[in-house]
């Protein structure tokens, strides 16, 4: 088990995820923390971008689904996000975190997130940009 990882954190996109009406209507920032853990060995030794997780093209895909179809709960924001990072086959397993800053709370706060930590099933650890 390797401990390498690639992170992409603060990655912001505009939703329409919430409880309420007016967030569906108005939307809001969401903010994405995403450490995928895999073995870059390969990618090390190759110098290829083929070998690896193509982090801007990640990114692409997060964004289309935070700024995609809306959910009441970040909970099944940060599920769908999670799953998307293990559709490449490299990775072993997903950190990803949603934070809503602008949450509809009453009172001063820093920041509101979900974290789910999810593994790959069945990992192949070959690599390869997607």
């Amino acid at each position: 088990m390797t401990s390498d990882r690639i992170a992409l954190r603060g990655l912001r996109a505009r939703g329409h995820h919430g409880v309420f009406d007016f967030e569906r209507r108005e939307g809001q920032d969401f903010v994405v923390d995403a450490v995928l853990h895999l073995d870059l060995a390969p990618a090390a030794a190759s110098d290829d971008v083929a070998d690896t997780v193509h982090y801007g093209l990640l990114a692409d895909r997060l964004v289309a689904i935070v700024t995609g179809e809306p959910v009441d709960l970040i909970e099944t924001l940060a599920e769908r996000l999670a799953a998307e990072c293990l559709t490449d086959e490299a990775v072993r397993e997903v950190e990803l975190t949603v934070h809503k800053p602008s949450a509809p709370i009453r009172h001063e706060f820093a920041d509101v997130s979900v974290t789910v930590v999810r593994a790959n099933a069945s990992p192949s650890g070959s690599g390869g940009a997607r």
